[in-house]
């Protein structure tokens, strides 16, 4: 059973929940629980539970707490949802194919926003190249993020719409662009959708949360994964959604964090990038020689803690 801090009245008669399975370790043979003002008030075996003005039997069914995700970027989440979900593709070709099919349903002047391929997996481990997104996006400007977050491919076009993108570590000819490159054009893609298109896909990141036993959601935020209007409009959203709490990951910004209305100053404050785009920090090289990108210093981490005190 799971219900939004906001599903109950305010002072509800008591609720008696019956003949289920009732997971929990106050009373490992709990079989029914008493609800009473949002809250509950008993549980233990039926046969013992108090009486109460309404009765619900539950058929036997499972009653557990609900979840509570300890990590999310709703934003983006919902933008996969109501998107291009490439988790599923199994090789370029398929992602092409994909591309081709979301284009084809888009205006000439929309963003083909995916995200989720993984080369790892694929019987060729290679990533699109940006000349084959020109060609499936049908010259649309394409953003498709790897399944980390910390790279992504891109087309020709939206390459073009970052002003001296070629200067920025992390670019490459071929369309694959990680680091500042990548968060420059990231910008641009996602900037395109508009304030509507990304409170809608909040709303549709919460309602699946909802819709999967999650009660609560922790918001991870900064500079790099979301706009502080971003942030703060998801924290005033109301509805039957799981509750949210934010967290504002800025080197140094508890200040703000604490401006913003967020529970805690870190939560995605990015230390490193991540091993599949290559960008993660590390002692030896990878293959193509390259030892990754660290965001942060040492020094810069202890600091950070010590003006969250």
């Amino acid at each position: 059973m799971t219900a939004s801090h906001e599903s109950l009245p305010a002072d509800p008669a008591p609720l008696l929940f019956r003949a289920g399975r009732v997971v929990s370790p106050a009373d490992p043979r709990a079989t029914a629980l008493l609800v009473k003002d949002g809250r509950v008030a008993w549980l233990g075996p039926a046969e013992d539970a108090p009486a109460a003005p309404r009765t619900v039997d539950l058929g036997d069914a499972l009653v557990a707490p609900a979840f509570v995700d300890a990590h999310v970027h709703a934003t983006d989440t919902g933008i996969t949802l109501l998107g291009l979900d490439l988790t599923g593709c199994r090789s370029v070709a398929e992602v092409l194919d994909a591309v081709r099919a979301r284009a084809a349903a888009l205006p000439g002047d929309a963003v083909v926003v995916g995200n989720g391929w993984d080369e790892s997996f694929w019987p060729v481990k290679r990533a699109p190249a940006r000349e084959e997104l020109d060609v499936a996006g049908g010259g649309r400007r394409v953003y498709l993020s790897r399944v980390d977050g910390h790279s992504a491919v891109c087309s020709s076009r939206l390459l073009a719409a970052v002003p001296a993108l070629g200067s920025r570590a992390g670019f490459d000819e071929s369309g694959w662009l990680r680091t500042d490159a990548h968060h420059a054009v990231r910008d641009v893609a996602l900037g395109s959708l508009g304030p509507a298109r990304r409170a809608e896909a909040q709303r549709a990141m919460l309602a699946h949360a909802a819709a999967h036993g999650i009660a609560a959601v922790h918001e991870c935020g900064g500079p790099s994964t979301s706009s502080e209007s971003d942030f703060v409009d998801l924290l005033a959203v109301e509805g039957p959604y799981p509750e949210v709490f934010g967290y504002w990951g800025e080197l140094g910004g508890a200040a703000k964090a604490r401006e913003l209305g967020a529970v805690g100053a870190g939560g995605d404050l990015f230390a490193d990038g991540a091993l599949g785009s290559w960008t993660a920090c590390l002692r030896q090289p990878y293959s193509s020689g390259e030892l990754g990108h660290a965001y942060l210093t040492a020094a810069q981490v202890r600091d950070h803690l010590l003006w969250c005190m």
